[in-house]
């Protein structure tokens, strides 16, 4: 009798299941090779867990809110010939996370910052971290909501504990009141707790000017940030050149150069 049909529900009670994809390839496998039970069952274990993990997996990058599936396997390195690389595929290793620090990523418009923060985002998921890609203004507005609807304690608790926060755009528009204080109070919460990952179009200097209505908060919120960040800079040329315009194709001339008529 074949053993598949008896052992679904007991699977299922187990919370097994996922064996079922594969148990029939294993046992035939088992068979052609002549396996021992326990290197069968060991074949079988192991799918569970590397599903499980891959379960896993899954939901936190669809929980990262994440634009595009970006990965540093995909980042262009030979457009940003200044990058170090090293130093790059040494953030991936997520070890900013452990250190409970910013990695702060400045460039012009379309040089990859986006793209960079979303790949670190992603060897962050894949190392076992939850992580939240954000832009400012999406960062700001859910803040705004969360007063306006008596849930902001609760929409502030969950920024503040995600081990990986990613906020793209920064200072792309100015910080007004009170924006600039729960801005501050994110990452004075975030400090030495969590770590943060901010993307901008503004040179490290420029940032202050991000806080247009508050100096003094500006100034804290920094101090805070800069503490131990890594700095990453790109200088390049954007990603987002125009495609040029295809020449329009001239009508067939005639004798004495004259248009060809139709």
């Amino acid at each position: 009798m074949h053993p598949i049909p008896e052992l679904t529900p007991l699977l299922k009670q187990l919370r097994l299941s996922g064996i079922l994809d594969s148990l029939e390839a294993r046992n035939r496998e088992a068979i052609d090779r002549k396996l021992a039970f326990t290197d069968f069952l060991s074949l079988l274990i192991h799918d569970e867990v590397a599903r499980r993990e891959q379960k896993k997996l899954d939901l936190r990058l669809r929980r990262a809110n994440f634009r595009s599936q970006k990965t540093l396997e995909g980042f262009d390195f030979d457009r940003l010939p200044n990058l170090n690389r090293a130093a790059v595929h040494d953030l991936a290793t997520c070890r900013f996370i452990e250190e409970k620090v910013a990695v702060l990523i400045v460039g012009p418009c379309g040089t990859g910052k986006s793209h960079l923060a979303q790949s670190l985002g992603h060897a962050a998921a894949r190392h076992g971290h939850d992580v939240l890609f954000i832009t400012q203004t999406q960062l700001l507005g859910s803040l705004r909501a969360a007063h306006a609807t008596g849930n902001y304690a609760r929409r502030f608790q969950y920024l503040v504990k995600v081990p990986l926060l990613i906020i793209d755009d920064f200072g792309l528009k100015p910080l007004r009141s009170p924006e600039d204080e729960d801005f501050h109070d994110l990452i004075a919460e975030r400090y030495e707790r969590t770590a943060t990952i901010l993307t901008s179009n503004l040179d490290f200097d420029e940032w202050g000017e991000a806080f247009a209505a508050n100096k003094m908060i500006g100034a804290a919120t920094l101090d805070r940030l800069r503490h131990g960040a890594y700095r990453v800079i790109l200088d390049g040329e954007s990603y987002r050149d125009p495609k040029p315009m295809p020449e329009r194709s001239k009508p067939p001339a005639g004798k004495g150069g004259k248009p060809t008529p139709a």
